[in-house]
């Protein structure tokens, strides 16, 4: 990634997200999804570092020709073993989990999905025995190119993906790829067809939609010159001859440009979900306490959108 698509915090201003981030942790309950927790975050969000929240700003202005942001020097690295549940989710605030809402908020209001994780705010990305060959976050295996929730009419507008704890041999590689890259070595045939209601996008089994019932949708909206993408090339299928071989010559294209981030603790990275896929190349669970272990986050621009889907205006999709 170019130096403009990296953010690096300077030691007295990491030490000043920590400070922040210790006032949030010792809110009672101290549960990250208590809508108390959630809004004293949002308010503390405007403490962050001013040139942290700048180029936060700017990113939402525009998010460059990557779709991503990567912010370095963050606090909040494992300070216990990593977890290796089915379904691991953080519902404590550490500092850790704090320091991601936090830049979260400064982009927009923190969502997540009933059916996903449980509904919590700040999920935990683990290795989990027995699912290593899984397309999901608890795999180990290469993981397709995808914009989150593909199939779900509210996806999340970005994602945070924070380094916990490394993977034993730095080799686990964040993969991303902006469609803003990748359409213009596509012909323009092919655009046009990407362009087109000629898709379906299957729902995982935990939001309990038949295949049969998945809305035929265009992989490509928006400015042709600058679209935003609707694909994971695990779960969408092309419906007629044309529409699937677009669909494999863009996921050709995505390849082609993708870069890959081997994060670090303390690394953030924020991911335009409108524009970029992003993958997992492959790596070696041990389950010894000191896999790789990144927190998530969802984050919406326009939390209203969404109203119908929240009960009591609260921040979990139904």
């Amino acid at each position: 990634m170019d130096d403009d698509a990296v953010f690096t915090l300077t030691a007295e201003e990491s030490a000043q997200t920590r400070s922040v981030a210790d006032g949030l942790t010792g809110i009672p309950a101290r549960k990250v999804d208590e809508p108390t927790w959630v809004d004293a975050c949002r308010t503390a969000s405007t403490a962050l570092p001013r040139r942290l929240r700048v180029r936060l700003r700017e990113f939402r202005r525009d998010p460059g020709q990557y779709g991503a942001l990567l912010i370095r020097n963050l606090p909040g690295a494992a300070d216990r073993p990593t977890p290796n549940e089915p379904g691991s989710v953080e519902r404590d605030a550490t500092v850790g989990a704090a320091v991601i809402s936090l830049v979260s908020m400064q982009l927009g209001e923190v969502i997540a999905y009933r059916n996903e994780k449980s509904g919590a705010l700040v999920q935990n990305v683990v290795p989990v025995p027995g699912q290593e060959t899984q397309q999901s976050n608890a795999g180990s295996a290469p993981l397709e190119m995808h914009v989150e929730n593909a199939f779900h009419p509210r996806r999340p507008d970005y994602v945070g993906l924070m380094c916990v704890r490394a993977d034993h041999e730095r080799v686990a590689g964040l993969q991303l790829a902006c469609v803003r890259r990748a359409v213009h070595v596509l012909p323009d045939e092919i655009r046009a067809v990407l362009a087109e209601a000629r898709f379906t996008t299957q729902a995982p089994p935990s939001f309990g939609r038949p295949d049969d019932a998945a809305p035929l949708h265009a992989v490509l909206t928006g400015e042709p010159t600058d679209p935003d993408v609707q694909v994971d090339f695990h779960a969408t299928y092309g419906h007629d001859t044309d529409a699937k071989n677009a669909l494999e010559l863009l996921r050709d294209a995505v390849v082609s440009i993708a870069e890959t981030l081997l994060l670090t603790p303390g690394d953030l990275a924020i991911v335009d979900n409108r524009v970029t896929l992003h993958g997992r190349t492959l790596f070696t669970p041990r389950y010894d306490g000191l896999d790789r272990w990144l927190y998530r986050t969802f984050v919406h621009l326009d939390h209203r959108r969404s109203r119908p889907m929240r009960e009591l205006d609260g921040h979990v999709l139904a």
